[in-house]
């Protein structure tokens, strides 16, 4: 209680109102007023932009956290959601979730952050994807003040940029296998078993069964964290180190 009445006692709450949707209908609220709303299940508050003749490209991504399809609007928000999927701390995603309104003084302003994300522990996360060479001066502006926003109510605030090019391909390739119909419990078992202590993928693939049938399993294993390898330094290969995940 001493947390919360000390963010309550925050100025940045009168300064900023949120606007999203609530039983279909868009309202507008202090963020006061909001700041236990599950934004990770609000509806986007506006279209996804495909701009013509540009290079990015909007779509819908199938959460396998979620068990829904989440919107973003450029391969790299795209590359952001994968990573926020296979991150275990994250139970809940939700895409351009509340316009976020404020004064700079001189004009009314508004943005619409990317995604709001629900953390395991219950706290909120704004994120802000936006590759560092493009955040212009308006932007900068904007994520300033949505991070004194998130700040006022103890939400994290992250703006993300390009990801490293060797984890997002591993992860990328690992995401082709996250669904759940990739899990076989009984080649599952098989596979905990012999990596239990580290050994080459191929190799305990290959203990496990017909590789063809064992594979898809291994790869799912790998992005749901029961089992652990490099993916941040290397590429994923025969060779590559593989073990449980202790306590998982």
């Amino acid at each position: 209680m001493g947390q919360l009445a000390d963010a309550y006692a925050d100025l940045d709450l009168g300064a900023f109102d949120l606007g999203f949707f609530e039983d279909g209908v868009q309202v507008r609220r202090s963020l006061a007023a909001c700041w236990d709303v599950s934004f990770e299940r609000a509806a986007p508050v506006r279209p996804f932009r495909r701009p013509k003749g540009g290079k990015s490209f909007a779509g819908w991504y199938f959460c396998a956290t979620t068990g829904e399809h989440i919107g973003y609007e450029s391969w790299l928000e795209r590359d952001r959601l994968i990573l926020l999927d296979a991150d275990l701390q994250v139970t809940g995603v939700g895409s351009q979730p509340f316009w976020l309104h404020w004064h700079d003084g001189q004009r009314r302003r508004r943005h619409a952050p990317d995604y709001f994300v629900r953390l395991m522990d219950g706290r909120g996360r704004v994120v802000d994807v936006r590759a560092a060479d493009r955040v212009d001066e308006a932007a900068a502006e904007a994520f300033a003040s949505t991070e004194r926003a998130c700040r006022a109510v103890d939400w994290e605030f992250v703006r993300a940029g390009v990801p490293d090019p060797v984890l997002m391909a591993n992860m990328r390739w690992l995401s082709r296998y996250r669904r759940r119909r990739c899990l076989r419990q009984d080649v599952a078992d098989r596979l905990v078993e012999a990596f239990s202590e580290p050994r080459p993928l191929r190799l305990g693939a290959a203990g496990a069964g017909d590789p063809l049938m064992v594979l898809p399993v291994l790869f799912h294993l790998l992005w749901s964290g029961v089992l652990v390898t490099d993916v941040a330094s290397r590429l994923l290969g025969s060779d590559s180190m593989v073990h449980t995940a202790r306590g998982r």
